[in-house]
C-alpha cells in the first residue's frame, strides 16, 4: 500500500473516534487540552492495536471474527450512547441542576475507543491477507486517530457551551448514530 493510501486509509478509520470525541468534548466543562489530548492518546493507543490484532486474528479465523464485530461495535455503541442520553436526561432541563464533569473516567473512554475501533479491526483482518507493512499501517492509523480525536475534543469545547444539557444528549445520539451505521453497512453494504 502507498503513502496515500495509508493516509487515506488511517484517516478514514478516525471519523468515528472524531465524531464520539466531539461528544466527548461537549459534555464536559470547558476541558483542556491535557484532557483533550489524553482523550486523543487512549483513542490512537486503542486504534493503532485494533488493527495490530485484527491482523494477527485475520492469520488465524478471519470469518469468525468479521461475522461477529459489527454486532459488538453496535452492542456497545448503544450502551455507551444510551448511558450518555440517560445522563443528558437526568435532573430536567435546567443546565445549572448538576455541574458538568471535568473529565471523562479512564474506562469510559477506553469502552468508547474500543466500541469505536473494531471497524479498524475488521480493517486489520481484511490487511493479513494483503501484503502490507502491519505496524506501519497501525501506527498511520493510530496517529490520525490522536489527532483527530483531539481536535474533536476541542470542536466539542466550544460547541458544549452553545448546546448545555443537550450537549450530551448529542454525544449519546451520535454513538447511537455510529452504531447503527456500522450495522447499516454490515448488511447493505
Amino acid at each position: 500500500m502507498n503513502l496515500s493510501a495509508t493516509l487515506l486509509l488511517a484517516f478514514g478509520m478516525s471519523m468515528d473516534a472524531f465524531a464520539a470525541s466531539i461528544g466527548k468534548g461537549a459534555s464536559l466543562h470547558k476541558p483542556k487540552f491535557s484532557e483533550a489530548l489524553r482523550t486523543g492518546l487512549i483513542f490512537g493507543a486503542i486504534e493503532t492495536l485494533t488493527p495490530l490484532i485484527g491482523w494477527c486474528l485475520g492469520l488465524l479465523a478471519s470469518q469468525v471474527v468479521l461475522e461477529w464485530n459489527h454486532w459488538v461495535a453496535f452492542i456497545l455503541l448503544v450502551f455507551l450512547g444510551s448511558r450518555m442520553l440517560i445522563e443528558g436526561f437526568r435532573g430536567g432541563n435546567s443546565d445549572e441542576e448538576a455541574p458538568k464533569l471535568q473529565r471523562h473516567g479512564f474506562w469510559l473512554l477506553v469502552t468508547t475507543a474500543i466500541a469505536t475501533s473494531l471497524d479498524a479491526m475488521a480493517v486489520g483482518v481484511g490487511l493479513a491477507f494483503l501484503q502490507v507493512d502491519i505496524i506501519q499501517t497501525a501506527l498511520a492509523i493510530g496517529c490520525a486517530t490522536l489527532i483527530m480525536s483531539t481536535l474533536g475534543m476541542m470542536v466539542g469545547r466550544f460547541i458544549g457551551p452553545l448546546l448545555g444539557k443537550r450537549a450530551e444528549i448529542l454525544g449519546g445520539l451520535v454513538l447511537i448514530g455510529i452504531g447503527c451505521q456500522i450495522m447499516y453497512s454490515h448488511f447493505y453494504p
